[in-house]
Formats: C-alpha cells, sequence, structure tokens
C-alpha cells in the first residue's frame, strides 16, 4: 500500500526533486525540503533566486566542456595558463578537484564522462571530436589523462589515446599508487599492484 501524503503538491514535488539530487535519497529529500521550508527568508527564497540565475546564465563552455557563466570558460580564456598542456577530465566534478588542489596552472578538456558499452555509452556521446581537434591546432604539446582508475575509465584513456596517436602530442596519465598518507595495510591489492609497478627511485 502506498504511503499518505503528509504535504501538499508543491511540497510533494519540492521533496521529489531534491530527492533526484546525487547523495539524496526519499528520507533526506524530505529532511532537507523540511529544512528549506523553516528557513524561508533565510534558505528557500535565496536558494530559488539562485537557481533562477544558474538557469539563466550558466552554459557549457563550447571549448573544453565546463560549466560557467561565460563562453569561453574563465579558464579557457586566462592568459595565464599553460597552452601547450591540456588536463583531460571525465566530469566537470574532476576538474574542480584538480583546480581545488592548485597543481597545475594548465587548460582542461571535460570528457563528459566515460566509454560504457554496457550504458550505451560509446565514442559519439563524448566530447572527443573536440578534444582531437584541439590537440592538432599545434598549440598542444601534452595531454594529461586525469580520468579514474576504473575499468571504463581505462578503457577511455586507451581509446583517447589510439586517437591521438597520429599527432604529435605527449600523452601522459595521472600516476596510481599508494596516497599520500596512505597504510599498506589499508589498500586493496589492486593499488599495491599498481604502486609497485610504477615505482620509481628514491
Amino acid at each position: 500500500m502506498a504511503p499518505n501524503k503528509v504535504a501538499g503538491p508543491e511540497i510533494e514535488r519540492l521533496i521529489q526533486l531534491l530527492a533526484k539530487l546525487p547523495g539524496l535519497g526519499p528520507r533526506s529529500a524530505r529532511r532537507a525540503a523540511l529544512h528549506l521550508i523553516k528557513k524561508k527568508d533565510q534558505l528557500l527564497v535565496p536558494l530559488a533566486e539562485a537557481l533562477g540565475v544558474a538557469v539563466d546564465k550558466v552554459g557549457i563552455c563550447s571549448t573544453c566542456g565546463t560549466v560557467d557563466t561565460s563562453d569561453p570558460c574563465a579558464i579557457c580564456a586566462d592568459p595565464r595558463r599553460d597552452e601547450s598542456v591540456l588536463v583531460v577530465v571525465e566530469d566537470v566534478a574532476d576538474l574542480w578537484a584538480l583546480e581545488r588542489a592548485a597543481a597545475i596552472n594548465a587548460r582542461y578538456h571535460v570528457l563528459g564522462g566515460t566509454l560504457s558499452p554496457l550504458d550505451g555509452v560509446g565514442p559519439e556521446d563524448l566530447n572527443l571530436a573536440k578534444l582531437v581537434e584541439r590537440c592538432g591546432s599545434g598549440e598542444v604539446k601534452e595531454v594529461i589523462l586525469a580520468v579514474g582508475a576504473t575499468v571504463e575509465g581505462q578503457t577511455t584513456a586507451h581509446f583517447v589515446m589510439d586517437q591521438l596517436a597520429p599527432l604529435d602530442v605527449n600523452v601522459t596519465r595521472l600516476a596510481h599508487g599508494v596516497p599520500v598518507g596512505g597504510e599498506l595495510d589499508y589498500l586493496d591489492e589492486g593499488t599495491l599492484t599498481q604502486a609497485l609497478k610504477a615505482r620509481t627511485r628514491f
């Protein structure tokens, strides 16, 4: 038997939409909706305004595929970035993570996912043609494949390498192995194996 509705359709709609967000199930969505409603002036109204602005202003950068309020995005338009290095990531969240780390001052390219035949994701579904076009311009000298160490991520990395093989670019990838602060006893066998294979001189 379906549970009884405890609120009006507007509130139920809010809960249903919140439940579609990553990390929020129906119970968490109900708690979030109730919190927003209780803090209407402090949270709900500003959130609604921010969402309205996002709908109007936020778009996809036609150069790299990230999200921003300008096209080209702030990163692509920044003249201080090293144009010869292109970091390829699966998703915008990965780009944001690398930017938070402030480890490299390069430009980016967002693929928009990984190859996954079982899920019906093929090369035509990813931002690959634009990547090849950018790498063929002559400005890019190194492509860093910053994709996940998953089966799909590595399959995508190999496909990208094949696509870039005819071009005059150096293709590298992120190192895999023991994380900073990691203890060997807590690492999985795959990580340990990769760390041993990618060992370096001390």
